[in-house]
């Protein structure tokens, strides 16, 4: 087996919030005897997220067992889970910071499901996947990203099932999305539809997209991290996954800026 090194585009401030993190958890739980120190283990998790390694390859790189590598890496992504805010905290924030306007997208993220996953496929994409719903600032930071559902599940369903378009409503800020978002209410503005729309709209529909346009951004800057690329692991935890890749994500921002 060959080894080599590899780098990490990210800040050593944002490893070493994910050792403190990961300190902290083991002195709650009294842990002793670990395979790794909690600076290893911050690292393989980033590595993970960042590169989307294997379990095999990066326990190979960091001389544990497949199943360790798989624990180490699920504990500390639902340590970062955790600390992705709420709803409800996240629009009061973004209020707070008095945002212009907030962008509300969907994004499907790719599984490796075969084709009798009949939920999981997206006839829009026509791939399998799950849904994630996105909230995004007018400058394309991520304010909030739900859970995963299904992605044969529809952006506007997804969006009233987690609660998005009730809290969107109560936020009082302007929310723009795409078509796929029509109907949500008139708190939600959506370009205009159909074919041969008198200039007016055609004009209105070029500034919507130049308004949302950045904060539609975010889905990429998501995905950038290589883990959500395509799933390899189940479903369901592709919305721990972009929950702790949003908060290290904004806090590169934060140290970005």
């Amino acid at each position: 087996m060959l080894f080599y090194r590899s780098s990490l585009p990210l800040s050593r401030s944002t490893l070493d919030y994910v050792t403190r993190l990961i300190r902290r958890h083991r002195t709650k739980l009294r842990s002793k005897g670990r395979a790794l120190p909690p600076g290893k283990q911050a690292l393989m998790t980033v590595a993970y997220l960042k590169n989307g390694e294997t379990f095999a390859q990066l326990a190979a790189g960091f001389g544990v067992g497949t199943t360790t590598a798989w624990r180490y890496i699920n504990e500390t992504v639902t340590l970062l889970s955790a600390r992705s805010p709420g709803l409800e905290r996240a629009l009061a924030k973004a209020k707070k910071d008095q945002l212009r306007h907030l962008v509300l997208d969907g994004t499907l993220i790719a599984i490796d499901r075969l084709a009798a996953d009949r939920p999981f496929y997206s006839g829009k994409h026509k791939k399998h996947g799950v849904n994630l719903q996105v909230i995004a600032g007018p400058d394309g930071q991520v304010v909030w990203v739900s859970g995963a559902v299904p992605g044969s599940i529809h952006d506007l369903t997804a969006a009233r099932n987690w609660g998005i378009i009730r809290a969107l409503a109560a936020c009082g800020l302007i929310v723009l999305a795409d078509k796929g978002y029509t109907g949500a209410g008139p708190h939600i503005l959506t370009p205009y539809k159909g074919k041969d729309k008198p200039e007016t709209q055609k004009r209105a529909n070029r500034s919507h997209a130049k308004l949302r346009g950045p904060g539609e951004r975010a889905n990429a800057q998501l995905k950038s991290w290589k883990i959500l690329a395509r799933l390899r692991c189940c479903p369901h935890r592709a919305g721990h996954l972009a929950k702790a890749i949003h908060v290290l994500h904004n806090r590169e921002a934060a140290i970005a800026a």
